[in-house]
């Protein structure tokens, strides 16, 4: 099982704050059937370049890796990008992508996205070496007419959603039909801390198994693990 969203990586941005911390919560992914962990913490380009994001994350990956048992689950490092108009010329956008793969997570605003957004989403899909992954996206999904679903779906872009999606009564029954129509390719944690939005993968997958079968389970684990070993560029 992979943890597609999470912010494990110690005292990067609002997750982790120490190694202990990110170890305890690696624990528990682990715990819950992860064998792949994403970890993706917050890129602001407002508040920094992407080499000084580079360089931090990369010392929090070194002091985790540290002191990780060697049976716990594998890391691969990535981002949360946070968009905005003109992202597409960012430069060194895709250094942002997760680790070994052309995925690139992009968190989106919280409001009806502009013809201009939608337009540079689907431009951006499949451009350089990029395939979008869209992030959490039950958030946005009453701000958006199916119509903006449709396109970017036929853009080739994957859609991510947060365990809670399904943990939650109020949510569950639309995930699960969400899933059955192929709109959610990925689940992540979102995990933040221990107290703070602990991992509920697992609780997840036992609600996804239980509803779409240990078939489907399988295939959507296995597609997961495909566009992580996708060549890029």
């Amino acid at each position: 099982m992979i943890d597609w969203h999470c912010h494990v990586l110690p005292g990067v941005d609002d997750g982790s704050r120490d190694t202990a911390e990110s170890v305890s919560l690696i624990n528990m992914q682990a715990e819950q059937g992860v064998d792949t962990v994403i970890a993706t913490p917050h890129f602001y380009a407002n508040d920094e370049t992407v080499g000084s994001f580079l360089y931090r994350r990369e010392k929090a990956l070194e002091r985790l890796k540290g002191v990780l048992r060697s049976d716990s689950p594998r890391i691969r490092v990535g981002a949360e990008v946070k968009y905005y108009h003109g992202i597409s010329r960012l430069e060194y956008l895709k250094a942002l992508r997760i680790e070994k793969s052309k995925l690139l997570l992009l968190e989106m605003p919280m409001s009806s996205w502009t013809e201009y957004m939608v337009r540079e989403l689907e431009e951006l899909s499949g451009k350089n070496g990029i395939k979008l992954v869209l992030a959490h996206i039950e958030r946005y999904l009453n701000l958006q007419s199916q119509a903006v679903w449709d396109r970017l779906q036929s853009s080739g872009i994957l859609m991510q959603v947060n365990a809670s999606f399904f943990t939650e009564f109020a949510s569950k029954r639309k995930a699960i039909s969400l899933l059955s129509e192929g709109m959610i390719h990925f689940v992540g944690s979102d995990c933040h801390g221990l107290t703070h939005r602990p991992p509920q993968i697992g609780k997840a997958f036992e609600i996804i198994q239980k509803k779409m079968g240990d078939e489907f389970t399988r295939q959507m684990d296995e597609f997961g693990h495909s566009v992580l070993t996708v060549k890029r560029n």
